[in-house]
């Protein structure tokens, strides 16, 4: 079973932003479990740790570790 990341990523700002990012970790991470709450600025994801900081960094977003 794939361990599950959570990270906070406070530039995320509107529903836009949670597109591009959803959009990024299904591009890195094809088949991952992928959850963007806009509210809390949190976004999970199964898989590759450094693959999807990678991805969400690469969109512009700044992720960090809650």
């Amino acid at each position: 079973m794939a361990e599950t990341i959570e990270l906070t990523v406070n530039d995320m700002t509107c529903n836009h932003c949670v597109g591009t990012v959803t959009k990024a970790l299904q591009e890195a991470l094809p088949g991952a479990s992928i959850a963007v709450d806009l509210a809390s600025h949190k976004v999970r994801f199964t898989g590759d740790r450094a693959k999807g900081e990678a991805a969400i960094r690469e969109a512009g977003y700044t992720p960090e570790a809650v």
